[in-house]
């Protein structure tokens, strides 16, 4: 069922989104090579509290961190650990979620330690530029089709691959809501955004194939064929003329 948020919901996805915002750029303040994820988790888990919200991944479908971490070839859902230590060179994609007075917010990014290879640091750079591509078009009766094909038309003129079997998706009262907002699509194609719909918008981009494959921890989703990832997120409302971005 899709949702179409009242004002007063608005206010408060605002609210959420801001701190998932400050949490990502205390990280991103912080983050440094010889830091372990856990240390990252501690970080984002204790601002969000102190700002009289709740980390929505901690415990969410029993997920047993605060935020997520995925270093280089890791895609999304890595589990933050005091044995996984940050190393020059890493691209490491954080999401991060946060629900304040019964609303969520949530957002990723990719970050880039120290000295990165040019190969990483351009799939990083693509992979944000393909939200932005795809924000472009929206408005109030755009399809969903149409914003995955700008998506994935971009990312893929790079010689990228879009991950197929993750989507982005509605958000408000729950984290994951319809619809679902894949990162590919026929143009024309699917449901007509409307004014008031709240949507999570998260490109995950490969260097090399799309396919991915999960680790046994149960989580952690990995490249099929070991090729960093990256991965760019923005909760947006949809308005009349175009969108306003929450979580920027």
């Amino acid at each position: 069922m899709i949702s179409i948020k009242s004002q007063y919901e608005v206010e408060l996805m605002r609210k959420a989104n801001q701190i998932v915002k400050d949490a990502l750029n205390l990280i991103e303040d912080n983050i440094k090579e010889g830091m372990t994820t856990a240390a990252l988790d501690k970080l984002a888990h204790d601002y969000i509290v102190k700002c009289d919200a709740y980390p929505s991944f901690l415990g969410y479908n029993g997920f047993p961190a605060s935020i997520c971490t995925s270093i280089n070839e890791q895609v999304v859902h890595g589990i933050p650990s005091d044995k996984r230590v940050i190393k020059e060179g890493d691209i490491v994609s954080v999401d991060c979620g946060s629900i304040y007075k019964g609303y969520n917010g949530d957002a990723a990014r990719t970050f880039m330690i120290g000295k990165v290879s040019e190969e990483k640091a351009k799939l990083v750079e693509v992979t944000k530029q393909s939200f932005f591509e795809g924000v472009k078009i929206l408005k109030e009766g755009v399809r969903l089709g149409d914003l995955g094909n700008t998506i994935q038309s971009y990312a893929e003129s790079f010689g990228y691959g879009v991950v197929r079997s993750l989507v982005g998706h509605g958000i408000g009262r729950d984290m994951h809501e319809d619809p679902e907002v894949p990162n590919y699509g026929r143009a024309g194609h699917g449901m007509r955004l409307r004014k008031n719909m709240t949507i999570a918008i998260e490109p995950m981009i490969n260097i090399g194939t799309y396919d991915v494959r999960m680790l046994d921890d149960g989580w952690t989703i990995v490249t099929a064929d070991g090729s960093p990832s990256a991965h760019y997120e923005n909760t947006v409302l949809i308005k009349e003329d175009g969108v306003e971005i929450l979580s920027l």
